[in-house]
Order: C-alpha cells, then sequence, then structure tokens
C-alpha cells in the first residue's frame, strides 16, 4: 500500500518540474523579447511647455508659457521615460539670463529652439541631436515697466543683551532702488521693505543681508537684497535737566521751568551728553485760551539716545507784565 503511493507522488512531482521549467524559460523568453524592442529605435512626437524664468527687471512677461512640439528618435528605454512622464508635466525652464535672445518686432523676442531641445535631453538622458524641433525659434513677448526709484525700509526685531542696545539708525547698502512694474501698481509704491531680521541677545555690531519683499511678483527689482549695518554699544542710564522753550515774544514763567529726561545714552556719549542736544516746547494753543496748566512735551533728541521716561507732562505759569 505504501508502496503504491509512492509511485504515485513520482509523475506528480515530474510534472510540476516541467511546469516550473517551462515558466522559467518563459520568463526568459519573455525578457529577452522586451530587451530586444527596448533596444530599438522609435520616432515619438510631442508637446512639451516652457517656462521663462530671470526676466529683466524692466520687462514684464506678458506672454503665456509657450508650447513647442518635437520628434524624439530614440530607443525603448527613452521612449518608455517619456512615458512616466504625464503630458500635462513634461515642462522645461530656461533662464534668459543664460540663453541669447533677441528682439524680433514690437514687444516680441525670440530664442533657438535648439535650447529647449538641449534641456529635453538632459531631462530625458539622450543626446540633443536625437531630437528635431518643429519650429526653429521660440517666440515670446516683453513688455517694458515703469520705474520708480524709493527707499529701503529695513524691519527689524533686534533684542540686545543686558546693558547693550541699537546704536542710531541701521544702514542699509543700498538705501534706495529702482523699482519696476505696471504703471497702476508702481504709482502705489512709496517704500520697499525687507524680510524681517531678528537677533537676540546682541552684544556688538554686525551686519546681515536681507532679502527685499515685493509686491507678489507685481513688483520687480533687479536688486534682490540689502545689506543691514547694525551698531550695537553698551547703554547706561541718566538723567538730563531740559529747559522748555519759550518765545522771545512771550513774558512768561514756567513751573517747573525744566523738563527732567530720563534716557539711555552709549557709555562713549555719556561724556558729551548735554541738555543743548534735546529741545522741549509747551502748547502756545494752550496758552492761547488761558488754559491753567499747559501740555509739555520733549521734540528733539539725538538719534543715538534712547528715552525711557519725561517728566513733568504740565506745567503751571504766570505772565511777567
Amino acid at each position: 500500500m505504501e508502496v503504491t503511493s509512492q509511485l504515485g507522488r513520482k509523475p506528480e512531482r515530474k510534472n510540476k518540474r516541467s511546469i516550473l521549467t517551462f515558466l522559467v524559460f518563459l520568463a526568459m523568453s519573455t525578457a529577452l523579447w522586451l530587451l530586444i524592442k527596448l533596444s530599438e529605435d522609435y520616432t515619438t512626437q510631442t508637446l512639451f511647455g516652457v517656462t521663462i524664468v530671470d526676466v529683466p527687471a524692466e520687462k514684464w512677461l506678458a506672454s503665456d508659457a509657450p508650447t513647442v512640439k518635437l520628434s524624439l528618435d530614440i530607443n525603448g528605454f527613452h521612449t518608455l521615460r517619456l512615458t512616466t512622464i504625464r503630458e500635462g508635466k513634461r515642462n522645461v525652464t530656461l533662464s534668459l539670463a543664460d540663453v541669447p535672445y533677441r528682439l524680433e518686432n514690437g514687444n516680441t523676442y525670440s530664442f533657438s529652439s535648439q535650447y529647449v531641445a538641449e534641456k529635453v535631453a538632459d531631462l530625458l538622458g539622450v543626446n540633443a541631436s536625437d531630437i528635431t524641433m518643429n519650429d526653429a525659434k521660440v517666440y515670446f513677448n516683453l513688455v517694458p515697466l515703469k520705474s520708480k526709484p524709493v527707499p529701503v525700509e529695513l524691519q527689524a526685531d533686534i533684542k540686545a543683551a543686558r546693558q547693550y542696545g541699537v546704536y542710531g539708525i541701521p544702514i542699509l547698502d543700498p538705501a534706495m532702488v529702482t523699482v519696476f512694474g505696471p504703471e497702476d501698481v508702481i504709482d502705489t509704491v512709496r517704500t520697499v521693505k525687507t524680510e524681517l531680521l531678528t537677533l537676540s541677545n546682541a552684544s556688538e555690531s554686525f551686519s546681515a543681508m536681507v532679502p527685499l519683499l515685493l509686491r507678489d511678483g507685481q513688483v520687480q527689482c533687479a536688486t534682490k537684497e540689502v545689506k543691514a549695518s547694525i551698531r550695537v554699544e553698551k547703554f547706561t542710564e541718566t538723567e538730563v535737566m531740559v529747559p522748555i522753550a519759550l518765545p522771545d515774544t512771550l513774558r512768561l514763567r514756567l513751573f517747573p521751568d525744566a523738563m527732567t529726561v530720563k534716557c539711555l545714552v552709549a557709555i562713549k556719549d555719556f561724556g558729551s551728553l548735554t541738555p543743548d542736544n534735546f529741545s522741549a516746547v509747551f502748547d502756545a494753543q494752550q496758552f492761547e485760551a488761558r488754559q491753567p496748566l499747559l501740555d509739555v512735551r520733549l521734540t528733539a533728541w539725538p538719534q543715538t539716545v534712547q528715552v525711557i521716561e519725561t517728566k513733568p507732562n504740565k506745567v503751571e505759569y504766570i505772565i511777567v507784565q
């Protein structure tokens, strides 16, 4: 009984080996056939979009991204690679800073379509000579823009270390830039702001390159960033008694006749700081209305001084006959 069972399994194992051998040879044959087919050359026509970048700041790209038609004489491997790129995604980027272009007429410009062929060749890993362009040139429109010089406005959040502070006004290089854009947009531009420059615990002067912020591409500028130089000094607190200015035409006595200004001053300037560096005035309109108390305010102080507090805010007066 056992001998019969073993004899029955031998044909079954033989059949399995035969099927396996068949499948192996089938796979090898299919792979060989596929390899031969992929090694053959094919001619394929397709469309590629061209994205144009690095347009001169004084020009506006008024045309849509051009589309070019081309023929590819490439083998099956590269053809297979092309099919993995969806038709809507077949696009190359050309920079006008790298590609020579010429004026055709009016606002129409062109460059050789061979530059597109080279970009497509790099994308697919083929030779540019394997690509035939249907048209010799690619055309696009550049429209002149209105220009305007404007000052640069630094946006900064500089936090100094203890006993230190920002000294004076940051120096920008350049402080003015020329912007370009449609007339209705440019007419509304007063300044060009920078991105926010931040620094914590600053205890020494420093410089940084800060990018400019342009209006969502509506405004262009050849200058993309400016150098901001920030001076940081060690500060100390002091008080200065500033006389409240009286016009020569008025005979008045004020009580008190001086304003106390509490401020931070750079240690290097401490010895040279005097009341003459400040100006304080009273409200003349309140005097003409004969109000009993007059508002006083600080009107001028050195740019390098940080005012903390002034007092008093009001003064009494008498008219001297």
